[in-house]
């Protein structure tokens, strides 16, 4: 998945125009224009496409966390220059909130089915003997199922059914 996906696909499922999206980038600590999101939010084969960056999305998800969660005390982290899999999917898990049981609950959403060994094994530090690579196939599946799940709640919030 590229970065520009995962960008795309959080912007649809929070419904995030794009000034929400700017002030999310604003809360990870990096001001952008509207021109810059619409450019990341287009698809690879328009003229105008821009690919986002590991550190723009870096920042982007910080700002979701901080959006989400409010800004922690102390100095705020600095954005990774190079992310992985499982960076994106820890910064998601810990922007909205969820447990194990909810990731497990969210993946079986979208008919993925993991154990809660597998999962963990994804949030294990790199060097850990039991540490596990997430595979493209495992964010899109937890993405889908977030999409399902937060969509639902827009749509019910909303008023339609």
């Amino acid at each position: 998945m590229t970065n520009n996906d995962i960008l795309r696909r959080i912007h649809y499922t929070f419904d995030f125009g794009d000034s929400k999206m700017m002030a999310i980038f604003g809360l990870g600590g990096q001001e952008v224009s509207r021109e810059e999101v619409s450019n990341w939010l287009k698809k690879e084969d328009d003229p105008s496409y821009q690919e986002c960056s590991d550190t723009l999305l870096a920042i982007f998800l910080n700002g979701l966390i901080i959006d989400r969660r409010g800004k922690k005390e102390g100095p705020q982290p600095e954005p990774e220059k190079r992310l992985t899999n499982n960076i994106i999917f820890m910064k998601l898990k810990i922007a909205l909130n969820l447990q194990a049981e909810d990731v497990l609950e969210i993946l079986g959403l979208a008919g993925f089915i993991l154990s809660k060994h597998e999962l963990s094994a994804f949030f294990r530090k790199p060097d850990h003997k039991h540490y596990r690579e997430c595979k493209d196939q495992v964010l899109r599946n937890f993405l889908r199922g977030v999409q399902i799940k937060y969509c639902d709640e827009i749509d019910l919030e909303a008023g339609f059914e």
